[in-house]
């Protein structure tokens, strides 16, 4: 049986305070319906950091998993730039 492939997304860590977990916004640029206009849309997701390597500001790719809380269904996959 094969598995579908899992979404990734790439975002900036907004939050690093809980153990293992972080906050991170993924922004995405969309079409307005009417005017035409490209308008910024902001996600706020919850991940896994097992290693608690994150720090705010961090640009990171993360992947879709299973369901590890409440509210937390992604990973860290790499810490795609440091912040400066």
């Amino acid at each position: 049986m094969e598995r579908n492939l899992r979404k990734e997304r790439v975002g900036v860590v907004t939050s690093n305070k809980m153990d293992k977990s972080i906050v991170i916004t993924v922004v995405r640029r969309e079409k307005h319906p009417i005017y035409g206009k490209f308008v910024k849309k902001k996600t706020k997701l919850m991940a896994h950091d097992e290693q608690n390597s994150c720090n705010i500001g961090d640009t990171v790719k993360i992947m879709e998993t299973r369901p590890l809380s409440r509210n937390k269904c992604w990973r860290v996959v790499e810490i795609l730039e440091r912040a400066k």
